[in-house]
């Protein structure tokens, strides 16, 4: 049976032990997800790091959605959040840094880099919004991540996978593809099948049945969606 990986983008505590019970090797903890995700707080990855025995503990480092322009203000919000990721015994953290002419920043990615040792480091999706994903790709490798999470500079992952394909053979072990964005137990298998992709990002939510009359319906991730996905790609 193939290696895979599966992470759940998890939008609290809730979706972290419903991940779990899914049988994810990690989460990737945010706020804000209609942003895009930024970082959660203290209390949230305190939290979920007492709940999560099974399953690791990463971290989104991203203080504000929008670009991935940062200010130096900015960049010191994150090296501190990075911090106390450390100290709360997050497994891993997730960001990334690009410049205003779309290449990856390589001064604060390296600041970054240096906050984080000794956890595992996902670039995300701002990897998307890079001018030439190749040479974005070797930048990455050289600042020493383990992984790059990316639709395949596509909205959803399923219609990025040509580039997907090319990024995971260039990479050649260096680094591993997450594929990520509109990833479900529809189309998984075909993804794995046109890339060769094998870690997969998805949230795997279900509506929670309460319907805000202002803030409309809270969806959180399902156990039960989370080990059908993965069921799907370990049996097929």
């Amino acid at each position: 049976m193939k290696d895979f990986q599966f992470e759940i983008c998890a939008n609290g505590v809730e979706s972290c032990i419903a991940a779990q019970e899914g049988g994810a090797d990690r989460v990737e903890l945010c706020a804000a997800i209609p942003e895009g995700g930024t970082t959660p707080s203290y209390g949230e990855i305190k939290t979920a790091r007492s709940l999560l025995t099974q399953t690791r503990l990463h971290v989104i480092i991203r203080p504000r959605g929008g670009n991935f322009v940062y200010s130096p203000l900015e960049a010191k919000r994150m090296v501190e959040d990075i911090a106390a990721c450390r100290q709360l015994g997050a497994d891993g953290v997730v960001w990334g840094c690009l410049t205003r002419e779309g290449d990856v920043d390589m001064a604060l990615c390296r600041e970054l880099m240096d906050a984080s040792r000794g956890m595992a480091v996902t670039f995300h999706r701002a990897f998307d919004r890079t001018r030439d994903p190749e040479a974005a790709m070797e930048d990455i490798i050289a600042l020493g991540c383990q992984r790059i999470l990316t639709s395949g500079h596509e909205s959803k992952a399923a219609q990025g996978t040509d580039l997907l394909r090319r990024l995971h053979e260039k990479a050649r072990g260096r680094i591993a593809l997450m594929a990520g964005s509109g990833v479900n137990e529809e189309n998984i298998v075909a993804i794995h099948k046109a890339t060769g992709i094998s870690e997969f990002h998805f949230s795997a939510r279900v509506p929670t049945g309460y319907d805000d009359p202002e803030f409309g319906q809270r969806m959180v991730t399902s156990g039960e969606r989370v080990r059908r996905t993965i069921g799907r790609l370990d049996n097929g």
